[in-house]
């Protein structure tokens, strides 16, 4: 959502800018295109993306440092470069296009690949250990926390009876395992059986609900007056995460509603720019089919 991206940022000359999902530079290139002479901080877990970036960013004169972490660890990586607040950040969550694309990263189960998922592949556990370890009712309450999966239990239990016998290591392997454990739909089927369970192996690998929670509050802290911040949500579990931490921080006062004057003194910190998400235009979503699923809030610090 380039456009939309630039809107509510509103990047300005000799801003400072943070990029906590980096990617492919996309959205980090536009900024640096917008605003001349401000400066952008690019974050990402993915080596492969931090390699891809550093060449699109290359032709802007030492604007741009890259930084191989988590958006949630913006604070000691802002704290390390000596600056004091933000002006903008964007977060653009989920499972990157080149990730999805790469068939040995494992994230997708229309290609042959070895179960990994893990968006830093220099450290944690694969999708293919938690399979193959992780207690059936973890995986019950991993396929449903996360995936909002209704056969959960089935599923759990089918991998259960598999592993016994050998381990689970391939992506294709897996998405017939689902596929095999629940009941055929009586008309055509609109999403395969393997899609809630592979989006809940994928946030359980990466914790990416935890990032969410603690990237966006630690966000909010490290804005400057009038910084703004973007996010583009994928999923429902995302946005209502952004959603509550936006609507909390806009409301201040979180005394009970019993209460006839507030005693908490807590004020509001953000204006909210979106008072709904914004979705994809219809052009974008003719050029790029995968960002209907996308939803973008914006809110400003006071």
């Amino acid at each position: 959502m380039p456009e939309e991206v630039l809107q509510y940022l509103a990047p300005r000359s000799g801003g400072v800018y943070l990029d906590g999902t980096l990617g492919g530079a996309g959205h980090a290139r536009l900024v640096l295109e917008a605003a001349a002479e401000s400066r952008l901080i690019g974050l990402d877990r993915d080596p492969a993306a931090l390699a891809k970036a550093q060449e699109v960013l290359a032709p802007f004169d030492g604007r741009a440092s890259l930084h191989h972490c988590t958006f949630a660890e913006a604070t000691e990586v802002l704290a390390e470069l000596g600056v004091g607040g933000l002006d903008g950040m964007l977060l653009d969550l989920g499972v990157s296009s080149h990730q999805l694309d790469t068939a040995e990263r494992g994230f997708s189960f229309q290609q042959e690949a070895p179960l990994d998922m893990r968006m830093d592949t220099t450290r944690g556990i694969t999708a293919a250990e938690v399979v193959n370890t992780a207690p059936v009712e973890e995986l019950e309450l991993i396929f449903k926390d996360y995936g909002e999966e209704r056969f959960a239990r089935r599923i759990a239990r089918r991998i259960e009876t598999v592993r016994v016998e050998r381990e689970i290591e391939t992506t294709l392997e897996l998405a017939e395992l689902v596929k095999s454990a629940v009941p055929r739909p009586r008309g055509p089927q609109r999403i395969h059986p393997a899609t809630r369970v592979f989006q809940a192996l994928r946030i359980h690998v990466n914790g990416e609900l935890d990032q969410v929670r603690e990237g966006v509050a630690a966000a909010i802290d490290l804005l400057n007056p009038g910084g703004r911040l973007v996010v583009i949500s994928f999923h429902s579990l995302e946005d209502r995460i952004v959603k509550h931490l936006f609507r909390d921080e806009a409301k201040g006062c979180i005394c009970p509603p019993r209460f006839p004057i507030c005693q908490c003194g807590r004020e509001p910190r953000l204006k909210l720019l979106t008072r709904k998400w914004v979705r994809a235009s219809d052009e974008e979503l003719s050029a790029n089919p995968r960002s209907r699923s996308a939803v973008l809030r914006a809110a400003e610090r006071i």
